[in-house]
């Protein structure tokens, strides 16, 4: 690096942007934005923040991998408004490190980017603000008001059983379906289907139903920022390829996947009469113990149902053999299926591991049907399993 002086390049068509702002305030909305931002990107602007002031004291930060992007901002003393770009992780980490207080940002010469802070000094090689992509900007109509404890809890409820493989494009992501009084969530892999459904909403703005499927990464960002906000509801719209979820201060935008959702319906069980109640905490204990001796290729287990009885059993060459009793009320013909117990697991997590779970059965062939024994009339919860050869 050259000693001479930095002067600011007058004529940056940036606008020199120079701001003072709380560091816990930045840290807040770059820990929001950081999980957004291409790691192992090909094209080195989208490992950038872009930081933009404007002359009414706010600081936006945008971030964006092409296929979702995130814009928030903060409150900052604004001396010059303008804009800059700053390698995001390098800030981010920077940032981290610094003592409370304020740190003051100015853009300098050939893009470069000085942040000061106490008696920190340092300087960042940033990129031109014009080689930062458009990120399509929050609708004006056609928004509608969700609950946001009831989306976060529908997320958790579902994203684990979204499909991995790519190949599967509709399957990686989960379908939201709002109706005027009610919301649910599906998602499933092929083999499982998770089916979350909570009525007793009021959704404006909605006749007949509205589905969209939202892809695995926006579910786990918007989960994420739900966590970290306190807001009540969020806003949500859509136009032909772009989500926008409105949290709080914070705007989440997120390709859409095209392509139909599988009829999800269709599957659903219909006569599934022999059923067990059992803990969460037994049944979770149990299949951990008794899968520790699975096939470790398939994980299959064994459930055995007989009078007043659910055995679960699973063996492997390699391993040995295991089994585990669990009493429990059952008066049905006597029943043997095989499940994939990291499946089994899934549920009884996402369900907390509290209170009893209802498994419900036709035969060994047909899909197996589970579901918290629990009270709440206006949350139904259900996760399909397809049977496994054993």
């Amino acid at each position: 690096m050259s000693t001479a002086t930095i002067t600011p390049d007058v004529a940056a068509p940036t606008g020199n942007l120079e701001i003072t702002v709380s560091r816990v305030e930045l840290l807040r909305e770059l820990t929001a934005a950081q999980s957004v931002v291409e790691r192992k990107t090909t094209i080195p602007i989208l490992s950038n923040f872009l930081f933009e002031a404007t002359e009414d004291g706010k600081l936006t930060i945008t971030a964006t991998d092409l296929d979702q992007s995130l814009k928030t901002s903060c409150a900052a003393k604004v001396k010059k408004a303008g804009a800059c770009t700053i390698p995001a992780r390098k800030l981010f980490d920077y940032i981290k490190l610094l003592p409370e207080g304020d740190i003051s940002i100015k853009l300098m010469d050939n893009h470069w980017v000085q942040i000061r802070a106490g008696r920190s000094n340092t300087r960042m090689v940033g990129m031109a603000r014009a080689n930062f992509p458009q990120v399509p900007e929050f609708p004006t109509t056609g928004t509608f008001k969700i609950n946001a404890a009831s989306l976060r809890n529908m997320i958790a409820k579902t994203i684990f059983a979204i499909s991995n493989e790519e190949s599967r494009y509709t399957l990686n992501g989960a379908l939201l379906v709002l109706k005027a009084e009610s919301m649910a969530m599906v998602a499933t892999d092929g083999h499982r289907l998770a089916h979350i459904e909570k009525t007793g909403e009021t959704l404006e703005g909605i006749s007949g139903e509205k589905k969209t499927l939202i892809p695995r990464k926006a579910l786990a960002e918007l989960s994420g920022l739900l966590g970290s906000s306190d807001a009540e509801t969020i806003e949500f719209a859509d136009d032909e390829q772009t989500l926008f979820f409105k949290i709080g201060g914070r705007v989440l935008t997120s390709r859409k996947l095209t392509g139909q959702f599988p009829n999800y319906e269709a599957v659903l069980p219909r006569d599934n009469n022999k059923f067990v109640i059992v803990r969460s905490e037994d049944l979770m204990s149990s299949i951990q113990r008794v899968a520790q001796f699975a096939d470790e290729r398939s994980g299959a287990i064994k459930l055995r149902l007989e009078q007043n009885e659910l055995k679960l059993s699973s063996q492997s060459t390699d391993s040995g053999e295991s089994e585990d009793i669990i009493e429990t009320p059952y008066n049905y013909d006597p029943l043997v299926v095989g499940f994939n117990s990291s499946y089994l697991i899934d549920f009884l997590r996402a369900t907390g591991n509290t209170g009893e779970v209802r498994l419900e059965f036709k035969d060994a062939q047909s899909a197996g049907q589970m579901r918290p024994e629990d009270s709440n009339e206006d949350i139904r919860y259900r996760y399909i399993l397809m049977p496994m050869r054993i």
